[in-house]
This record gives structure tokens, sequence and C-alpha cells, in this order.
């Protein structure tokens, strides 16, 4: 019985209730109004949305003028000629500065070495500093290594490290 309570008090509880009429309040009468349905009213105009322009005739293939691809200044294409590609940037860890880099077979890394990182959006040079390796300070890494290393800026997965050579 309390399940078929409670079901009925949900039932109840979720009818909508109408106001009683003035009538019935004079003769005692509990009857309730029934609740009129809202009159669908009209739907706003919609606003003018402004005409498209006529699109111009394309100029032909042989009329255009020929497009010249050139490289940005800012940033060379290619690493300069005195860079050794030696690694990989795995991972940045950004609360750190630290980046974790993996070595390419038969190069090696030495603290006061100068690196170049480049990648999409970043381009920078810089002196190692430290090189961490399993969470030892070391000062040589060697190839296949797995090992941390503090960077001055902002660097990405993928970025491609270069060693300078001087």
């Amino acid at each position: 019985m309390a399940i078929r309570r409670k079901t009925k008090a949900k039932a109840i509880g979720k009818r909508k209730k109408v106001p009683i009429t003035k009538a019935a309040r004079k003769n005692g009468k509990t009857i309730r109004k029934r609740a009129k349905k809202p009159s669908p009213q009209p739907a706003p105009p919609k606003k003018a949305r402004p005409t498209a322009r006529t699109a111009s005739k394309p100029k032909s293939v042989s009329k255009r003028a020929p497009e010249v691809v050139r490289p940005s200044p800012s940033r060379p294409a290619q690493p300069a000629s005195s860079e050794q590609r030696i690694g990989v940037v795995t991972h940045y860890y950004g609360h750190l500065s630290v980046v974790a880099m993996r070595l390419e077979p038969g190069a090696t890394l030495h603290v006061d070495d100068v690196i170049h990182i480049l990648g999409h959006t970043t381009d920078f040079t810089q002196k190692v500093e430290s090189l961490e390796l399993n969470h030892a300070p070391v000062t040589e890494v060697g190839p296949n290594d797995d090992f941390g290393l503090k960077v001055a800026e902002h660097a990405r997965e993928h970025d491609v490290v270069f060693k300078v050579r001087s």
C-alpha cells in the first residue's frame, strides 16, 4: 500500500493546479475551473538578412598573376649547416620547464654543449646547463637514453633538437 500511495501522490503533484472560481467559493464547493490553453501568438517577423553581393566572375587561369611562394624571413626553413640533429623532444613538463628527450643512435650530449630546438612554433638556442638520467644528475648522455633537460623556453613534443658545432 505504501508504494501505491507514493505513486498516487506523485501523480497528483504533477497535475496543473487551476484557481477556484468565485461562484464555487460562495457555494462552498471546491470545483476547479479548467485551465485555458494559451492562444498561439503569431511568430515575430524574421529580420531580413542582408543580400549577398554578387560574385564577380573568376579570372581565367591565363590572366592571373603568377603567385610567388617565398619562405618567411623570420625563420629559416632548415637548420644551419653547422648543426647536427641529435634527438627529438618526447615530452615537455611546463611546471618545471624541462623536456624529456631521446637521443638518436651515434649522438651524445654533454653539459655546456649548445643546442638548438626547432619545431612548428619553437625556435631557440641555449646552452645545456643540467642533464638528468633516472632522476640523477649526469654530465653526459648517450644514444637511446631518455633523459631530462632544463630549457629556457617552451618546447613541444616532436620538436627536433640540433647540436650546434662550435
